[in-house]
């Protein structure tokens, strides 16, 4: 096959061109850190960023439920612990009128402590947090006590459906407390009778058992809660441990390694001044060098 001046020009161009699109690949990969830059420039490479990437975006989601996780049981826990303080208040009411050496103004003085602490009590079954009843199951909008406005006694509306929430995949945890166990058995009940019993000549002895079982109660419930809680941090722990493991698999896939594609640079560079050399004795010939 005949070769010409021409054929040796095209192929040089050729070549030159091609020597651009190496440096333009390794610059390009020393700019954005990544190992490509569009799927055609490695589709096993693309194709496994994708699913890594959907791994890491489902940990991340999680982490953001177990966020939405700790709202409810840390307020929920919060609240069970000032509904056990005020309720230790009571018992000690109950223990302080139980003797015999009161007037009737002193017990009446403590009745109206007892219907300020039924009133606090109330409150927190009422507990709001992000615009939610946390004790009222899945009827987040609506209160599960109220005060009726013909008697003023309560009206008590407890819906006990859990509230679960997903943490990781196929494991849903109940995030809320059953506010029916807590605060819609006899508890405002005891209460109206403890106050009850504080009229002269009655016994104080049923109502200070009764504020122990209440008190008893509500201390199970935050047993099982916290029980709850712990088996989150164990989540949380296991999320942050699969997020650190996703972002490390993600970072080998796709991420350059600076130090070769610095040194594949610099030895492109080297052939694309070799091949500009070459290319500068192939174009030199002139129509005057062949008359001569």
């Amino acid at each position: 096959m005949r070769v010409t001046q021409s054929m040796l020009t095209n192929n040089m161009l050729s070549n030159m061109s091609k020597s651009y699109e190496q440096m333009g690949k390794y610059q390009k990969q020393l700019s954005t850190g990544k190992k490509i830059s569009r799927p055609s420039d490695d589709p096993v490479v693309a194709m496994k960023g994708m699913n890594y990437r959907t791994q890491l975006t489902e940990i991340e989601q999680f982490q953001r439920n177990i966020g939405e996780v700790h709202n409810w049981m840390d307020n929920s826990d919060a609240a069970l612990d000032k509904t056990t303080k005020a309720l230790q208040r009571l018992r000690e009411l109950a223990v302080q009128a139980s003797n015999g050496t009161y007037e009737k103004g002193q017990r009446e003085n403590i009745a109206e402590e007892v219907k300020q602490l039924k009133d606090h009590i109330k409150d927190l079954a009422n507990t709001k947090v992000n615009n939610k009843y946390i004790f009222n199951g899945k009827n987040t909008t609506e209160a599960p006590v109220s005060v009726n406005e013909t008697d003023g006694s309560l009206v008590k509306n407890f819906n006990s459906e859990s509230v679960n929430i997903e943490v990781s995949k196929a494991t849903k945890l109940n995030v809320n407390v059953d506010g029916n166990e807590v605060f819609g058995k006899d508890l405002f009940s005891d209460i109206d009778q403890f106050v009850s019993n504080l009229n002269p000549g009655k016994d104080l002895g049923d109502s200070i058992t009764a504020m122990d079982d209440n008190i008893n109660n509500v201390v199970n419930t935050r047993a099982d809660l916290g029980a709850r809680m712990n088996r989150v941090e164990l989540v949380e722990d296991r999320l942050s441990s699969q997020e650190i493991m996703a972002t490390r698999i993600l970072s080998d896939n796709e991420d350059a390694e600076l130090e070769k594609v610095i040194t594949k640079l610099k030895t492109q560079e080297s052939i694309h001044r070799a091949a500009l050399s070459v290319g500068a004795r192939i174009i030199q010939p002139t129509l005057m060098d062949f008359l001569r």
